[in-house]
């Protein structure tokens, strides 16, 4: 942290709905830092994504890897645009680069059911759903990204995984188990197996280590679990260096429409609170972190439905109500 006792946020807000459900998630941050004592933030805005690419032919600029190099943590909404892509005709990924660029090989994807979410499981309401993916993110096939070989009868890419990236990512998961579990069983599961035990009985799976594919596929499917990627927090953390961001993409379709659901974004900052109050021993970050969650639990409980559950909610309803929440919260 820095002198003036405040952690510094880098915050790339992206393409399509990444600004919009990036301003409630900072008025969250600022709402429980006003509530924290010792909790207080610098937020620093920077560019990145495919609109910086079309605009510049790079998806982010060296300032933009040199705030996030520097800052305490990194927020980032969305980026990508089908319309925008590499002359390879990949997508353009600066969340993709910085994962490389930092080393951030723990990708977590928490998947918890918030009261009044529907969910396609059926018993998930009374059972309840809480489990995390980790996902290795710095390896496996993303290894090879922009190195295969594509031919007229043929494509080829190689898929990595060392040993060294694999133990540090089975000591990080094992750190983490005991948080939610004090008794760590293991077990081993093949990845079809893995996916149709998932969608039977969700509640049965706590804390999950996989390649850096599955991770990307099974996170996608945890997330339709509770309720879309609407829902989806994730981190992808490092030794030193952690972005935070929604597992969900840009969704230009409803860009600038005023329903994006800002959730996953929400809960996202609250993940990065917890990684800054371990990190840095500062107990207020982990109490704001608890804070942010219930409120957004209390919001949904209390009726909140967002336009992709049919409902009426779009992005300032929904931030509107997590606010309230939290102020309710505070009064009490």
């Amino acid at each position: 942290m820095l002198a003036n006792d405040s952690f510094h946020i880098a915050v790339l807000p992206g393409d399509g709905i990444g600004p919009e459900v990036m301003a409630p998630a900072l008025a969250v941050l600022d709402r429980v830092a006003a509530a924290t004592p010792g909790l207080k933030f610098r937020f620093t805005e920077a560019p990145a994504g495919a609109g910086h690419y079309r605009d510049t032919g790079k998806s982010m600029p060296a300032s933009t890897i040199k705030l996030c190099e520097e800052a305490d943590a990194i927020l980032l909404g969305a980026c990508g645009l089908p319309h925008i892509r590499y002359p390879d005709n990949t997508e353009i990924m600066p969340q993709v680069e910085l994962r490389f660029i930092f080393d951030l090989y723990a990708g977590v994807r928490p998947c918890r059911l918030i009261p009044n979410v529907p969910s396609p499981i059926v018993g998930a309401a009374e059972r309840g759903i809480d489990l995390v993916v980790i996902r290795e993110s710095t390896e496996g096939l993303f290894a090879s990204m922009g190195k295969g070989v594509v031919t007229d009868t043929e494509a080829r890419e190689t898929l990595v995984i060392t040993r060294k990236t694999s133990q540090r990512l089975f000591d990080f998961s094992f750190r983490l188990a005991p948080a939610r579990y004090p008794d760590v069983d293991t077990d081993r599961l093949y990845v079809d197996a893995c996916s149709a035990m998932l969608v039977r009985r969700p509640w049965d799976f706590d804390v999950m280590v996989m390649e850096n594919m599955f991770g990307d596929i099974i996170s996608d499917l945890t997330a339709g679990l509770i309720g879309g990627m609407g829902m989806a927090p994730s981190a992808d953390i490092g030794d030193t260096h952690a972005v935070f961001q929604p597992c969900h993409g840009t969704a230009p379709d409803i860009m600038g429409k005023g329903l994006a659901n800002p959730t996953a974004m929400i809960l996202s900052a609250a993940l990065m609170l917890d990684w800054l109050a371990d990190r840095h021993g500062h107990a207020g970050a982990a109490q704001a972190a608890r804070a942010i969650e219930h409120a957004v639990d209390r919001a949904f409980a209390a009726g909140l439905a967002p336009c992709e559950f049919g409902g009426r909610d779009g992005t300032a309803a929904i931030a509107g109500a997590v606010l309230r929440a939290l102020d309710a919260s505070v009064r009490a």
